[in-house]
């Protein structure tokens, strides 16, 4: 399935910046208009892929009974543990 989304170009001094508007996150910048529309490809097929990894972990997890809250509360407590080991 090919999904479209709405790319926004504009320029700021002497760089582009580019955005996908219906996906958060999703920009860019380059110093001409078809590298900053390479570079807004690259960042969108990232962050599709991210997303198709991270709901493949989701239905995984919910399998085995791991909740979105389980697995918060377990990176709360890695932060947490690697902030008093850097101190």
């Amino acid at each position: 399935m090919i999904e479209k989304f709405t790319a926004t170009y504009i320029k700021r001094r002497k760089w582009y910046i580019g955005t996908i508007e219906e996906i958060s996150g999703v920009n860019t910048q380059g110093k001409t208009l078809a590298e900053t529309k390479k570079n807004l490809k690259e960042a969108l097929r990232r962050v599709l892929e991210a997303n198709k990894e991270l709901e493949r972990i989701r239905k995984k997890t919910a399998k085995i009974g791991i909740t979105q809250k389980d697995i918060d509360q377990a990176v709360r407590q890695v932060r947490k543990s690697s902030r008093r080991i850097l101190s």
